[in-house]
C-alpha cells in the first residue's frame, strides 16, 4: 500500500477537542466530536449535510467498548447530521457514548442511497472485527445501488478504515491484521504470518504476534485448570472472557493481550 498524506485538524487547538480530518485525493470529510463539544459544532454548514455517523463509549455493565452506526439525511428544516447527534444526547437510552465521529463530504454528494449502503457495510465490518460490541438493533438496508455507484463506494469505504484508524478507533481492524514492525533483514512476509503453537498440559492452541500485542487464535483450547504459578493477567483474561470460551476450553473469538511473554511457550510449527 502507498503512504497516504492525511490533514489532521485540531478545531478547538488541543488533541482531546474536536477534529476534522481530510485526505488528499478524498471528497470526504470525517469529524471527531465529544459528546461535551456538539454545541460548540452548531452553524457548520457540512454538520447540516447528509453522512454516516459513529457512537463510541464504554458499557456501564460490562465495560466493554461499544458502537452505535447510524445515518442521518438532510431533512426539511436543513437538519442533517448534527442535528441527529443533538437527538441522540437528549435519549437517555443512549446515554453511553462519549463521542461520535461522522463521515460526510466536501461537495455534498450523499443521497439517501448512498448512506443507507455506507451504513450497511459499516455495521456489517463492525460486527465482523468483533472489536466494539455494536449496539444496533436491527441491521440497515444496504438500498439497490449500481455497480459503478457501488464501486465508488467502496472505495470511499477504504479510505474511511484510514482515517478511523487515525482518529484512535480500530473498529475496522480486525486483531490479526495488525502487523509486526520487522527487522530490515528478515523475511518480512514470514514474520508477518508466523503462527505460534502450544500442546501441553491439555492446551492446543496457536497463536500471532501483532503490533498490539500476542493473540489466541479462534478455536485454540485452553488446559481446564490454573497453576499457581499462571500469572495475574492471564487470569483477569481469563475471567474476563469466560463467555468466549465454551465447555471444552474452546475460545470461540480471538483474544488479545496486550503484554505476554511467550518465551519457552510458544513455539512455530
Amino acid at each position: 500500500m502507498r503512504g497516504k498524506s492525511i490533514n489532521l485538524f485540531l478545531m478547538d487547538g488541543e488533541p482531546n477537542g474536536r477534529m476534522k480530518c481530510t485526505l488528499a485525493n478524498w471528497t470526504g470529510v470525517a469529524y471527531k466530536i465529544p459528546r461535551t463539544k456538539l454545541d460548540s459544532c452548531k452553524g457548520r454548514d457540512d454538520l447540516s449535510q447528509s453522512g454516516v455517523y459513529f457512537l463510541f463509549g464504554i458499557s456501564d455493565q460490562t465495560g466493554e467498548s461499544v458502537v452505535y452506526i447510524g445515518q442521518a439525511g438532510v431533512r426539511k428544516n436543513g437538519e442533517g447530521i448534527l442535528y441527529r447527534l443533538q437527538e441522540h444526547k437528549r435519549n437517555p437510552e443512549k446515554d453511553y457514548w462519549t463521542e461520535a465521529v461522522v463521515f460526510t463530504t466536501s461537495n455534498n454528494s450523499f443521497g439517501p442511497t448512498e448512506i443507507s449502503y455506507l451504513e450497511n457495510r459499516f455495521t456489517n465490518i463492525a460486527k465482523e472485527t468483533e472489536r466494539y460490541v455494536v449496539k444496533n438493533g436491527n441491521d440497515p438496508t444496504p438500498g439497490n445501488i449500481t455497480e459503478e455507484k457501488e464501486s465508488e463506494l467502496e472505495e470511499f469505504i477504504d479510505y474511511a478504515k484510514i482515517i478511523m484508524g487515525t482518529l484512535g478507533h480500530k473498529v475496522f481492524e480486525s486483531l490479526t491484521d495488525s502487523k509486526i514492525t520487522v527487522a530490515p533483514n528478515s523475511d518480512s512476509a514470514e514474520s508477518d504470518n508466523m503462527i505460534f503453537y502450544i500442546r501441553r498440559s491439555g492446551a492446543d492452541a496457536k497463536g500471532k504476534l501483532t503490533s498490539e500485542g500476542f493473540v489466541v487464535l479462534a478455536g485454540s483450547k485452553i488446559r481446564a485448570d490454573i497453576v499457581p504459578s499462571c500469572p495475574d493477567y492471564v487470569k483477569t483474561e481469563r475471567k474476563n472472557n469466560k463467555d468466549n470460551i465454551d465447555e471444552n476450553g474452546i475460545i470461540r473469538n480471538e483474544i488479545l493481550f496486550k503484554l505476554v511473554n511467550v518465551a519457552g511457550c510458544w513455539y512455530k510449527r
